[in-house]
């Protein structure tokens, strides 16, 4: 992740429109964990990651901007809803949970960096399984010429599995017998371990044997290369790696932390169970240890950004431990008309992008009038006006009217060129933006 906090906000500009304080805010925050990577070992202990608390409306891209950065540096990230931890005891989790769920993250991410790096010998591995379906191999008393005979077809073959021309032959392979997994990781270490013995306990003999299943070679390289990857890669080495990379480059998103703030326009009345929340979160965030069925996970170094809209609460409603513990304070601004014009226009993933995407499957080519966009937009923000700020999300539920005949009729305009015009903007929105009770249901 050697960028610099410029780059990053560069990077993020094409998928995230605005938000300029909240992007420098999080590039900074990044490029002083890469720094801090770089120090002596003694000073990089000392040096604890400043949290974020991002106040913004729905849909204004604070989750994005999160997102978009894990996903692009290859970081460990998860999102969680703070508001969910009040319900422990009937559906809830227990907080600790969240710290659980970055590190099978990490695993996960961990595992396809090693899958990556160790391709060539999986592919051999795949390779070779698959050719001595097609050729069984020869006995030990086989004579010479037949030894030099089989190696010519051997590698001829290989060739052709290589260029996929034997994708479509069907072979017969032994799939192990899976037994029975536990992934819930929300549960404390000492009862996952207990039930992955009772699993162990019932699959005892079961792997012994295999299934054998009759499959294509494309779909037998998929299997193999599972089974590949379960026998070639060191899963040790991998548990430690991602400990240590959730530990130092690990991010827990908390959304709707507003949720679990005690309002203080409620006249003095306490929320237990929201104020309790806020304590179980208080030494995680501070830093604590965890105990996981991976190892024990060191919450120091983890980078939280918690996030909320704050319409009823205000954070100083949060208790002032848990404030102290968001030093970073970053309030996004709600979207303008221009702004989604902008959203709808600019990113690389853009709603316009992406509907001209799924209809060019269906042979349709779909074009906007640069009238027409701007008065998605105008309608998407008098709509947002009109009712709960939803921002950009907004775009979504008024493009999917705009488009649902278009859609559900793309086969009689295959091969053609749709305009989508400021007319038939008018004609299928008008009616419904400008009645604020068929605006709720619908959009």
């Amino acid at each position: 992740m050697d960028l610099t906090p410029k780059e990053i906000v560069k990077y993020l500009d094409e998928y995230v429109i605005g938000q300029y304080e909240a992007k420098k805010t999080i590039a900074v925050a990044l490029r002083n964990r890469y720094r801090r990577m770089r120090l002596p070992k003694e000073i990089q202990e000392e040096i604890i990651p400043k949290n974020i608390l991002m106040i913004g409306s729905t849909g204004v891209g604070k989750t994005e901007i999160a997102r978009r950065l894990a996903k692009a540096f290859d970081l460990p990230f998860i999102k969680v809803e703070a508001s969910k931890y009040t319900e422990v005891g009937f559906v809830g989790r227990d907080v600790e949970s969240m710290v659980r769920d970055l590190v099978a993250a990490s695993i996960a991410l961990v595992k396809e960096r090693h899958k990556e790096k160790n391709k060539d010998t999986i592919e051999d591995y795949v390779t070779k399984k698959i050719l001595e379906k097609i050729l069984p191999p020869l006995p030990q008393m086989a004579s010479e010429s037949k030894k030099a005979e089989y190696d010519k077809s051997f590698q001829k073959m290989r060739q052709k599995l290589i260029k996929g021309e034997l994708d479509d032959l069907k072979i017969e392979i032994e799939i192990p017998k899976t037994g029975l997994s536990f992934e819930d990781n929300s549960l404390p270490p000492e009862i996952a371990r207990a039930q992955e013995s009772i699993a162990k306990i019932f699959t005892i003999g079961l792997n012994k044997e295999g299934i054998k299943k009759e499959v294509t070679v494309k779909e037998a390289k998929e299997i193999l290369k599972n089974e590949a990857s379960e026998k070639l890669l060191d899963m040790e080495q991998i548990k430690l790696e991602a400990l240590k990379k959730a530990e130092n480059e690990g991010i827990i998103f908390i959304d709707e932390i507003d949720k679990i703030a005690v309002s203080s326009s409620a006249q003095g009345r306490q929320d237990p169970s929201k104020e309790g929340v806020q304590r179980d979160l208080l030494p995680i965030v501070e830093g604590s240890s965890v105990n996981t069925k991976w190892g024990t996970v060191k919450t120091d170094h983890i980078l939280f950004i918690a996030a909320g809209a704050f319409h009823v609460s205000k954070p100083s409603d949060l208790i002032p431990e848990l404030q102290g513990r968001f030093p970073l304070r970053v309030e996004l601004d709600s979207l303008n008309e221009e702004t989604l014009y902008k959203i709808l226009t600019q990113p690389k993933n853009s709603l316009i992008k992406q509907y001209q995407a799924l209809l060019g499957v269906e042979g349709v080519e779909l074009e906007f009038t640069e009238e027409a966009l701007k008065k998605i937009a105008s309608y998407a923000f008098e709509a947002n006006s009109k009712m709960e700020d939803i921002g950009a999300r907004r775009l979504h539920t008024i493009i999917e009217n705009l488009l649902e005949d278009i859609s559900f009729n793309a086969e009689d305009y295959k091969g053609e060129k749709v305009t989508v015009t400021v007319e038939y903007v008018d004609e299928k929105l008008k009616d419904i933006v400008t009645d604020e009770d068929t605006a709720r249901y619908i959009l």
